[in-house]
């Protein structure tokens, strides 16, 4: 059984719904996740689905081996569920394609440092595109830039806002993401 943790920063919708997937497969499970904001909501999601939810500081991601050694002692593969921060390049090296990334847009539209949650949805919003969607992708050393695994869409009207446009997001991520995690690490199964 592969083994995954997943990297959050804020609500843990996404990181909740990758535990409670991998809860009913044989193939993988979440082992832990790991956040950088302490007062996020994903510690009280992991709580709730009995899993280890440790918080870290910027000197344990990036100045030591903290995160790193973590990592490989608890992880086959990495996703990052709505995490801020670049990945270091030592991570990437010790996970080559196998840290997943997912981002509520249609790279490369809209992608690269600063483009996030609702900053994404607010461009997404005032450039009036008839349609948006979801990118699943390997993580690299550029923000964004990674091998594409898997886009969904969704159409867009000018009645849209960068609400509506983010539940339509949120949808397609719930439904797809945990679903691509899984048929990526079935393909890459060693």
């Amino acid at each position: 059984m592969k083994r995954i943790v997943v990297f959050a920063s804020g609500s843990g919708s996404n990181a909740e719904n990758i535990i409670k997937f991998f809860n009913h497969t044989k193939n993988a499970k979440v082992t832990m996740a790991l956040c950088n904001n302490e007062h996020a909501k994903v510690f009280d999601r992991c709580k709730k689905l009995n899993t280890k939810c440790l918080h870290f500081t910027r000197n344990d991601f990036s100045k030591t081996d903290t995160i790193l050694e973590l990592l490989k002692k608890e992880a086959d593969f990495v996703v990052l569920a709505g995490f801020l921060w670049k990945i270091p390049e030592k991570i990437i090296a010790a996970f080559p394609n196998k840290i997943i990334n997912i981002h509520p847009a249609l790279l490369p539209k809209y992608g690269g440092k600063g483009m996030y949650g609702m900053h994404v949805h607010k461009a997404v919003a005032a450039n009036k595109e008839l349609e948006t969607g979801i990118t699943i992708h390997y993580v690299n050393e550029n923000y964004d830039e990674g091998a594409i695994i898997f886009q969904a869409k969704t159409a867009l009207t000018d009645q849209d806002t960068p609400e509506t446009i983010a539940e339509k997001i949120h949808i397609l991520e719930q439904r797809y993401f945990p679903k691509v995690i899984e048929e990526v690490i079935l393909s890459t199964n060693e």
